[in-house]
């Protein structure tokens, strides 16, 4: 296994994804890879928590 280099759907910039990370989305039975950057990731997830109060 070695990092990759993935392009956020939301901004469009480059982002590693890294062993470590491939290794717990694998841990967590989780078979796909991300598609967003942590900040885009970050974002999606304030505009979500907002819409829940």
């Amino acid at each position: 296994m070695q990092d990759k280099t993935i392009v956020c759907k939301d901004c469009g910039e480059e982002f590693v994804f890294t062993v470590a990370e491939q290794e717990f989305y694998a841990e967590k039975g989780l078979d796909h890879e991300p598609v967003r950057c942590k900040a885009c990731r970050d974002a999606k997830k304030a505009r979500n928590n907002r819409r829940s109060y």
